[in-house]
């Protein structure tokens, strides 16, 4: 999810000559994200409705996903880019002491990007738990006859009875968060994910790349994982 949690510092005062809107959100960042939240929410759905079949659909989805968000990471938009939110303590206590530097506050800010390394990584771990889970009924992972039976035990009792729970748990967290923006703050951090542009004041803004060969290139990496999420898919017996 890439909605960041961000101060009002930066969005331009009503009336201020110098504004301008910057790209900062990519489309395929913008797809990526929108994508990812309705996955997750039917995810989350058919697993707890017990409708298994639309379950694992929705599980190799959310596999393809975030495999193109690892590859997107590194080659994406300037601000889509790990190296654009990956914080050191400092810049983090800085933030916290409302002494954060201008270009943290563009993009992820420092707890926003908390906020979506911990929603992708339990995400990775719940989806790779799922491919080697058994719930010794009817559904099992396509991986599960590759692994042995400690590890199968050790990712289904993961994947039903703490995964899920530890989702929902940051999903909540990360919408009230946003909420609490848009609501109390006055801070729209939606908008900028629908449009890609924040209206910026100051300097020179380095923006985000989103031309023709950028979405195109972002389409063929997405075609990659979605096809080696088909074949893990195909090895489900």
């Amino acid at each position: 999810m890439s909605a960041s949690f961000e101060p009002t510092t930066h969005r331009a005062a009503l009336g201020d000559e110098l504004a301008r809107p910057a790209r900062i959100w990519d489309l395929p960042t913008r797809l990526f994200h929108w994508a990812l939240a309705l996955a997750v929410i039917c995810l989350l759905v058919t697993g707890l409705g017990g409708v298994m079949e639309w379950h694992f659909r929705f599980g190799y989805a959310v596999l393809a996903l975030l495999l193109f968000r690892l590859v997107w990471g590194f080659v994406g938009g300037r601000w889509s880019r790990f190296a654009a939110f990956i914080y050191s303590p400092r810049s983090v206590l800085a933030y916290l002491a409302g002494r954060a530097h201008p270009d943290h506050l563009i993009g992820h800010t420092p707890l926003g990007a908390f906020s979506v390394f911990a929603l992708l990584g339990i995400l990775a771990l719940q989806v790779a738990s799922g491919l080697v889970a058994d719930d010794e009924i009817s559904a099992s992972g396509p991986l599960t006859r590759f692994v042995s039976n400690a590890t199968v035990s050790l990712a289904s009792g993961w994947h039903t009875r703490y995964g899920k729970w530890i989702v929902i748990g940051l999903v909540s967290l990360h919408v009230l968060a946003i909420l609490f923006y848009v609501l109390v703050k006055r801070d729209h951090l939606i908008r900028p994910m629908f449009s890609g542009d924040k209206l910026l004041s100051g300097g020179r803004i380095a923006e985000s790349r989103d031309n023709m060969a950028t979405r195109l290139m972002a389409l063929l990496i997405f075609a990659l994982c979605a096809g080696f999420a088909a074949w893990i898919a195909s090895l489900r017996a």
